[in-house]
């Protein structure tokens, strides 16, 4: 076994999936999209999977049919170093989808991410506990998550 790719099953949108998420995160290209045959089960022609890498990481997106929808139970988690990222992730991402909390959002196509500075989880571990609940108590009136006024609110 060569690793772990994660599979996203879709409906149709598989190939359009791979090709915003490609033109979202840097070092990312679609590697192969196979077609289905004569054989079917869907009609001959249609994108069957798609290959594809996000910053080296790969993934493959299956159009299976429409038995299976994502669910919140899984998501990706995006590492922001600073506020620019997270404004980039969450722009891109969430357009014609759903912002949820605590930099939860679905993209159009229902899957969800976490858009998480690196920031966040530094704030929420302070050995001082004041200022870490001060951040979390923050962090849950937020979708988009913001920097500057994290780290206020743990200063208190």
């Amino acid at each position: 076994m060569n690793g772990i790719t994660p599979c996203l099953w879709f409906d149709t949108e598989g190939e359009a999936a791979a090709e915003l998420y490609t033109s979202i995160f840097p070092n990312s290209k679609i590697v192969n999209v196979a077609r289905y045959g004569s054989a079917g089960p869907r009609p001959e022609g249609t994108v069957m999977t798609v290959d594809f890498e996000l910053d080296g990481q790969p993934f493959l997106a299956l159009n299976g049919g429409p038995e299976f929808t994502f669910t919140e139970a899984v998501s990706f988690q995006v590492g922001c170093e600073n506020q620019d990222e997270v404004d980039h992730y969450w722009s891109k991402l969430s357009e014609g989808g759903e912002e949820g909390p605590c930099g939860w959002l679905k993209d159009r196509f229902g899957l969800s991410w976490q858009i998480v500075p690196t920031a966040l989880p530094r704030l929420l571990s302070d050995p001082d506990r004041e200022r870490a609940q001060r951040a979390m108590a923050a962090m849950l009136k937020m979708k988009k998550l913001d920097i500057a006024e994290l780290e206020r609110a743990a200063e208190g």
